[in-house]
Protein backbone atom coordinates (compact mmCIF):
# COMPACT_ATOMS: atom_id res chain seq x y z
CA UNK A 1 0.00 0.00 0.00
CA UNK A 2 1.11 3.79 -0.90
CA UNK A 3 2.39 5.93 1.60
CA UNK A 4 -0.65 7.99 1.43
CA UNK A 5 -2.74 5.45 1.96
CA UNK A 6 -1.07 4.66 5.22
CA UNK A 7 -1.13 8.16 6.47
CA UNK A 8 -4.55 8.93 5.52
CA UNK A 9 -5.92 5.46 7.28
CA UNK A 10 -3.53 6.22 10.67
CA UNK A 11 -5.07 9.91 10.31
CA UNK A 12 -8.41 8.73 9.91
CA UNK A 13 -8.03 6.10 12.61
CA UNK A 14 -6.60 8.68 15.34
CA UNK A 15 -9.48 10.58 14.80
CA UNK A 16 -11.92 8.03 15.34
CA UNK A 17 -9.65 6.75 18.46
CA UNK A 18 -9.63 10.68 20.23
CA UNK A 19 -12.91 11.35 19.30
CA UNK A 20 -14.63 7.81 20.49
CA UNK A 21 -12.59 8.41 23.84
CA UNK A 22 -13.60 11.84 24.66
CA UNK A 23 -17.76 11.13 23.95
CA UNK A 24 -17.25 8.04 26.44
CA UNK A 25 -15.92 9.90 28.97
CA UNK A 26 -18.42 12.93 28.32
CA UNK A 27 -21.21 9.95 28.76
CA UNK A 28 -19.90 8.52 31.56
CA UNK A 29 -19.10 11.48 34.25
CA UNK A 30 -22.89 12.39 33.72
CA UNK A 31 -23.56 9.12 34.71
CA UNK A 32 -23.89 6.77 37.65
CA UNK A 33 -21.24 4.84 35.77
CA UNK A 34 -19.67 3.26 39.69
CA UNK A 35 -19.75 -0.63 39.63
CA UNK A 36 -21.57 -1.68 36.08
CA UNK A 37 -19.67 -2.60 32.97
CA UNK A 38 -21.16 -1.35 29.65
CA UNK A 39 -21.41 -3.35 26.33
CA UNK A 40 -19.98 -1.27 23.46
CA UNK A 41 -20.10 -1.51 20.18
CA UNK A 42 -18.54 0.21 16.81
CA UNK A 43 -19.63 -0.18 13.44
CA UNK A 44 -17.19 0.48 10.63
CA UNK A 45 -18.88 1.12 6.92
CA UNK A 46 -16.85 2.82 4.05
CA UNK A 47 -19.62 4.00 1.48
CA UNK A 48 -18.20 2.85 -2.07
CA UNK A 49 -16.51 -0.25 -0.59
CA UNK A 50 -18.86 -3.06 0.60
CA UNK A 51 -17.15 -2.79 4.26
CA UNK A 52 -19.17 -3.03 7.28
CA UNK A 53 -16.52 -3.82 10.21
CA UNK A 54 -18.29 -4.17 13.91
CA UNK A 55 -16.06 -4.52 17.08
CA UNK A 56 -17.60 -5.20 20.11
CA UNK A 57 -16.41 -4.98 23.41
CA UNK A 58 -17.56 -3.58 27.13
CA UNK A 59 -15.99 -0.67 29.48
CA UNK A 60 -15.78 -0.73 32.95
CA UNK A 61 -17.40 2.22 34.84
CA UNK A 62 -15.68 4.52 37.29
CA UNK A 63 -15.29 2.92 40.49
Amino acid sequence: MSDDFNMSMRKFLKQVGVTSQQAIEEAMRDADTSGKIFDAKVVLTIDGLDLEHVVTGSIKGQD
